[in-house]
């Protein structure tokens, strides 16, 4: 299909289409993954297909196929579909050629050439990591191993081909003396630098002092959040409200808000597609704009809404890069690249004399991503005494609100995770709302 696509451009052009998209895409992952101590299943996933976008008198349309065979008779249903559809005043046009960095790290050759029993090998590391603390054991987890490569072109001259790698692991393990407790550790990299053994081994140790939780008053104090927590809360309570899409539709608690002061003045937020082996990183997004690093909030005023080439031509602005695809099958909408928050980092738990740490969270899905409200459950959460994590906390509660949560910041860790395409520190948070 991958010599298909550029074909597939003329018969676009030659169906009728002013404009043509061709988007094609290929994975290759393997995944290893693990019940209790033993190998549950190995699975090696392919995937490939055409996505097609066809723009006829200002109106766009779209189809997909995964079959070389079924391409014609695809472009021809994305050309038909435009040609019905109502020409959209806010079309401006597919972006044409630019001018594009160069990006690294994306891509590693070692990665691409796994056998299945290395694989295997890298899953078993979680379970062998698990093991080296007693009085635990793995309840589930895996190791995956993904390979990419992407191509986009359109009747503007965009022309951009690519490929990357990537290798994750998770482990969920379980105390199996005295009182329950549970607790996962998980990480994703470009490339093979990641000590699967350490990961399990930090999973058993996170749920070993987890054990014999205490009750704790409902009270406001000072909540650092692990990268893990925090990222959940920013992905879904606060990045809906910068997409420019639903900025566009009344849909954002931030509408008519740049140039505002919204966050702490030490705080700045940068959505970034060229940063070194980001696990977002290309040299474009997902529709040929070329990759850059935008900066969301700087010493704490919002300074832009993050945008694709349509919500930009709506708005009379240029794009930030964002045009963001889940697969082949849909056109883009806009989506996080890298999204980095920075802030001046310390020990943050050995500057915090009193208050609550908490590693992840449950339920940030149920946010108002319009108010930015938010409830949560925490887990493997700690008090926090004189500077260090004293007595686990049974079951807490945390409600708050994401735009106030940014002026409230007041720490940092030096502890940065690349939490998927978020890269954040852990983060303290001054009056917080917890219920024991």
């Amino acid at each position: 299909m991958y010599e298909l696509a550029r074909k597939a451009l003329k018969m676009a052009e030659k169906a009728g289409a002013e404009e043509a998209e061709i988007y094609y895409a290929a994975n290759h992952s393997t995944g290893v993954n693990f019940k209790k101590d033993s190998l549950d299943n190995a699975k090696d996933l392919f995937s490939e297909g055409i996505g097609i976008r066809a723009i006829v008198n200002g109106a766009v349309g779209f189809a997909s196929t995964n079959s070389a065979r079924e391409l014609e008779n695809a472009v021809k249903v994305a050309v038909a579909e435009a040609r019905v559809r109502e020409n959209d005043s806010d079309w401006v046009g597919l972006p044409s050629n630019g001018k594009y960095p160069t990006v690294s790290g994306i891509f590693d050759k070692k990665v691409e050439t796994l056998e299945l029993e290395e694989c295997i090998g890298y899953a078993m590391a979680l379970v062998e990591g698990t093991k080296e603390l007693p009085g635990t054991r793995p309840t589930s987890g895996g190791f995956t191993r993904a390979k990419g490569r992407q191509l986009i072109l359109n009747t503007n001259g965009i022309e951009i081909e690519e490929e990357s790698t990537a290798v994750s692991g998770f482990v969920d393990v379980i105390t199996v003396n005295g009182q329950i407790s549970t607790a996962y550790d998980f990480a994703v990299s470009r490339s093979l630098d990641i000590d699967f053994f350490a990961l399990g081994k930090n999973a058993s140790d996170l749920a070993l002092k987890s054990n014999g939780g205490i009750k704790i008053e409902a009270q406001k104090t000072d909540v650092i959040f692990h990268p893990f927590a925090f990222s959940d809360i920013l992905e879904n309570a606060l990045a809906p409200s910068i997409d420019a899409d639903n900025v566009q539709k009344g849909r954002s608690g931030l509408i008519d808000k740049i140039g505002e002061e919204l966050a702490a003045p030490e705080l700045c937020i940068y959505d970034d597609g060229l940063v070194e082996a980001g696990i977002e990183t290309s040299v474009s997004d997902d529709e040929g704009i070329p990759s850059q690093r935008t900066t969301v909030i700087e010493k704490g005023v919002l300074k832009t809404y993050l945008y694709d080439s349509y919500t930009a031509g709506k708005a009379g602005v240029k794009s930030t890069g964002n045009g963001s695809r889940s697969s082949y099958t849909s056109p883009p909408s806009v989506g996080l690249r890298n999204f980095i928050v920075d802030y001046p980092r310390t020990d943050v738990i050995a500057d915090t004399h009193s208050g609550v740490f908490v590693n992840t969270i449950i339920g940030a899905h149920t946010a108002n991503s319009i108010s930015g409200d938010f409830s949560v459950e925490a887990r493997n959460a700690f008090t926090i005494k004189d500077g260090a994590l004293d007595k686990p906390i049974k079951s807490l509660m945390i409600s708050g609100n994401a735009f106030e949560l940014l002026k409230h910041i007041t720490g940092a860790g030096l502890d940065v995770r690349k939490v998927g395409g978020t890269i954040t520190p852990s983060i303290r948070i001054s009056d917080m709302s917890v219920i024991g």
